[in-house]
């Protein structure tokens, strides 16, 4: 099998063919690193690569295939973790020159997990400062860019995640999604990305521990997830990093989903409700019509009622903004800011800088408690809700986003509207590519399920998976690499 055919399998057959040994952990492993110096000079999804480990990785892997052992669910099977996810012994830099030459003396909770199930991690995937954005800039590395069209942004936070798995360099990565910085870059990079219900997969050791200001710091909104190219890949990803640990006391218990099967079965006669704008969003004319087209599909191919409603609240961005404030570790990233600010990102320290009062802090608070509110209400009558992934397709780099959409002066942030209110609920969520614009730009469909219906949103995306396949689409780019 050639390198180019190896960066095409799913994690799922990598996984089995290595089980079966057909392939080899350490061939899949240098297909990877191959692809990576191929690449990434282009897209700059790493920030750091782990070339050394990941043979390593993949030598004990092969030694246990030919000892006969027991493998772990991943065994062999390239991954590239965000670099906002803490890594024993891996630079961590968070796109911040305040963390240039940081690196932890622990793992993630999920990194653990992705190692011992027999993972091989390729590299560090770049991010904006802290991930405090949808984008992928910082002022320490070079800009990610789009696999699909190099002059447009990949989405962010987890923007080195999405361009990585767009491009076959890794079949799997990690995100992080405290605002939608797993299914952004999802949606703009046309692939796969899950946000599990708060929750399901523990996050440590940022948000938990004084000595990482800044890391993973969303604890009431953040939620780390797969971003792949197929659902089952998705699946095989979570069977791994969900389940509860006592590092995160908003871990949940497993046993309610069985990861695995997750996939299988029909969502006919299920209720789907189809919000094309929120009743307040701007929308890009080409992604009003293809998610448009998309949610169809549900009605005239996968057998669901689907109507179209809104659930009824007022954009609650500025509540979101308090959430995000009241998370972040003012005293910690202040100080940080003291010293490093001339070098940090502009829109960050102005957040940090700004005089946050306890009444702003708790308005949104209790804002969240209304769009929680309103939602539960609204989803009582729908198994599933649809949207936009964005209100924009991909755009240039080195803009947190468009001004004017649709016609009207929006906000710079207004383009992620449709994801954030899903972080403030908790609730699970998906993006699926949904077509491409004109110019070749792919754009995502979101998926929502009720509180804890992790199942339902999976089911749902593998049958529009099967209806609209996407998985053997690749970029020019990369298609004949």
């Amino acid at each position: 099998m050639t390198n180019n055919e190896l960066c095409a399998l799913p994690a799922t057959e990598i996984a089995r063919q290595i089980r079966d040994k057909e392939i080899s952990p350490v061939e899949v492993t240098e297909a990877a690193l191959e692809r990576v110096a191929r690449l990434d000079d282009q897209l700059h999804a790493f920030s750091e690569l782990t070339a050394d480990l990941a043979r390593d990785q993949a030598k004990q892997v092969a030694d246990a295939v030919s000892r006969g052992e027991r493998l772990g669910a991943l065994a062999g099977v390239p991954i590239a973790v965000k670099d906002l996810i803490a890594t024993a012994g891996i630079p961590t830099r968070c796109g911040s020159p305040a963390y240039r030459d940081f690196v932890p003396d622990e793992d993630d909770v999920v990194v653990e997990r992705v190692k011992a199930a027999g993972a091989v991690i390729v590299g560090k995937t770049n991010v904006p400062e802290f991930g405090y954005s949808g984008v992928g800039h910082n002022p320490i590395a070079e800009t990610t860019r789009n696999p699909w069209d190099p002059a447009m942004t990949s989405g962010g936070s987890s923007a080195g995640s999405g361009a990585a798995v767009a491009s076959g360099m890794t079949p799997l990565a990690l995100g992080s999604d405290g605002g939608g910085s797993v299914r952004i870059p999802a949606a703009h990079c046309g692939i796969f990305g899950f946000k599990a219900s708060m929750g399901r997969v523990p996050l440590y050791p940022g948000c938990r521990d004084e000595r990482y200001p800044g890391i993973s710091s969303w604890e009431t909104l953040e939620h780390i997830g797969p971003m792949t190219r197929t659902v089952d890949d998705a699946a095989l990803l979570m069977s791994v990093l969900a389940g509860p640990d006592p590092r995160d006391r908003h871990s949940i218990p497993a046993g309610d989903v069985d990861w695995l099967t997750a996939t299988q079965g029909d969502i006919r006669g299920l209720r789907v409700a189809y919000s094309a704008d929120w009743g307040y969003l701007a929308v890009d004319p080409e992604v009003r019509e293809i998610a448009g087209r998309a949610a169809d599909v549900f009605a005239k191919e996968l057998g669901c009622t689907l109507e179209h409603a809104d659930p009824g609240w007022e954009d609650p961005f500025e509540a979101f903004w308090s959430l995000v404030v009241n998370d972040t570790d003012l005293s910690g990233m202040r100080a940080m800011a003291e010293q490093y600010g001339s070098e940090m990102s502009p829109h960050l320290v102005g957040l940090l800088a700004q005089p946050w009062t306890a009444q702003q802090l708790t308005d949104g608070a209790i804002e969240r408690k209304r769009v929680v509110n309103r939602m539960w209400r609204f989803m009582s009558d729908y198994d599933l809700l649809l949207t936009p992934t964005l209100t924009v397709p991909p755009f240039p780099v080195g803009f947190q986003g468009p001004e004017i959409v649709e016609g009207r002066m929006v906000p710079p942030t207004a383009w992620l509207g449709f994801t954030f209110p899903i972080n403030m609920t908790g609730q699970p969520a998906a993006s699926v590519p949904a077509g491409f614009t004109a110019s070749g730009l792919p754009v995502g469909l979101q998926i929502i399920g009720r509180h804890l219906a992790d199942a339902d949103v999976l089911r749902a995306s593998a049958c529009f998976e099967k209806a609209a396949p996407w998985a053997d689409r690749w970029p020019s780019m990369v298609a004949g690499a």
